[in-house]
């Protein structure tokens, strides 16, 4: 069935996570059942990879996109929106949602309600509450800070989102989108509507990903902006800089009017040189790489179809079928 039969297609990706994806499409076909057109991207799964027969069970149309490998996260959301870019009609709606059941099925409606003001390009979930550790809130906190300081921008919203099609073709162009959705989003310069949604509890199992990984995630968000960063940098190491060079001076005019003590002048004054001259030196190098990166166009965005291996079609009353990517189930070439 052509998925632009649906209102709302449910963009999710997994990995080994077929029990939570489960309880998922459980959720979603009791709650929302036809109205909905489902688009799984397994990043690459072995040994719990989603199947057609859990979207059948919970009476759903959807596609499975299989992946070569694991390509992470956020690049397989960014394949999953180049994946639906030709193949949407301008009044569908998409939501980017986890499998693992901290996006609530329930809050959909919220956010796609948002989308009915003209003035909205996207919805986002603002998390209210967390079922998480003190000391992940702890480290996220710092993190929407640094984040703040260094790039110029707040954020506090995840993936959960709410797309209108012509936003999902926007990200899918970019190729920021693949190192981090929400950071991307931002970069787009869309109008975006923040939505206050608490965060539920997982299906089934562990959160896959380490403090490692979402350090890198969090570091991956701010490669969105590196400019800014850069120059942010550059800015602060100018600063000290200077600092240094004012300390400096006032030591040797201490030195001169003999308000110094003995050896005090030589320490003072050979610290405050060698903070200048690293300062000095990370300013000039965070600058010139601004300049580089200002002056490199943007690369476009990686084709979607490199990752993909196949793609598993299903409906509730049709056998799944295998069809080739480009390709619709009946043989003619895709949208």
């Amino acid at each position: 069935m052509d998925m632009r039969a649906f209102p709302l297609v449910i963009l999710t990706p997994v990995f080994e996570d077929r029990a939570a994806s489960a309880q998922l499409f459980a959720a979603l076909g009791a709650r929302y059942g036809k109205e909905v057109f489902v688009l799984v991207v397994d990043d690459g799964s072995v040994r719990a990879p989603p199947e057609p027969d859990d979207l059948r069970a919970a009476g759903l149309c959807g596609e499975i996109l299989v992946l070569r490998r694991n390509i992470g996260h956020q690049r397989a959301i960014a394949t999953g929106l180049g994946y639906l870019a030709d193949r949407l009609a301008p009044n569908q709606n998409v939501v980017v949602m986890d499998c693992d059941g901290e996006d609530l099925p329930d809050s959909i409606a919220e956010l796609v309600a948002g989308l009915d003001d003209p003035e909205v390009d996207a919805v986002v979930a603002q998390r209210t509450a967390r079922v998480e550790t003190r000391r992940f809130k702890i480290f996220y906190a710092l993190y929407k800070l640094l984040f703040r300081l260094l790039s110029g921008r707040p954020i506090g919203f995840g993936n959960f989102m709410a797309l209108r099609a012509s936003t999902a073709r926007r990200l899918a162009a970019m190729s920021e989108t693949a190192i981090h959705v929400a950071g991307a989003l931002i970069a787009s310069r869309l109008r975006l509507d923040h939505r206050p949604l608490a965060r539920g509890p997982r299906y089934d199992g562990q959160s896959k990903m380490n403090f490692v990984g979402l350090v890198l995630h969090g570091f991956r968000g701010l490669m969105v902006f590196v400019e800014d960063v850069l120059v942010r940098l550059g800015i602060a190491c100018a600063i000290i800089a200077g600092l240094a060079v004012s300390g400096a001076l006032a030591a040797v005019g201490l030195k001169l009017f003999g308000f110094s003590t003995p050896g005090w002048f030589s320490i003072a004054l050979g610290i405050l040189v060698l903070i200048f001259m690293q300062t000095g030196a990370l300013s000039l190098m965070t600058l010139m790489l601004a300049g580089v990166m200002r002056g490199q166009a943007v690369p476009p965005a990686e084709s979607y179809q490199a990752p993909i291996d196949r793609v598993l079609a299903t409906h509730p009353a049709v056998t799944s079928a295998v069809t080739p990517v480009g390709k619709t189930a009946d043989g003619g070439a895709g949208a």
